[in-house]
């Protein structure tokens, strides 16, 4: 086995990779909904619990 197979079958093993990390992030329907509330949580007005709670509770 030479260098050039065993670079193609890296670039194929990184490329099913990438594709998976894709369906997995935009083909369920039931994640999207997490992944809108974790993408807009920037803008949150309000600390959450777990920064209120490092926080000793003091707001």
């Amino acid at each position: 086995m030479d260098i050039i197979t065993i670079h193609s079958i890296w670039t194929l093993v990184i490329f099913f990779s990438f594709l998976g990390v894709v369906w997995w992030a935009y083909g369920s329907k039931k994640r999207q909904s997490r992944f809108d509330e974790a993408a807009n949580s920037i803008f949150d007005d309000e600390p959450s619990s777990q920064e209120n709670k490092k926080q000793g509770g003091v707001q």
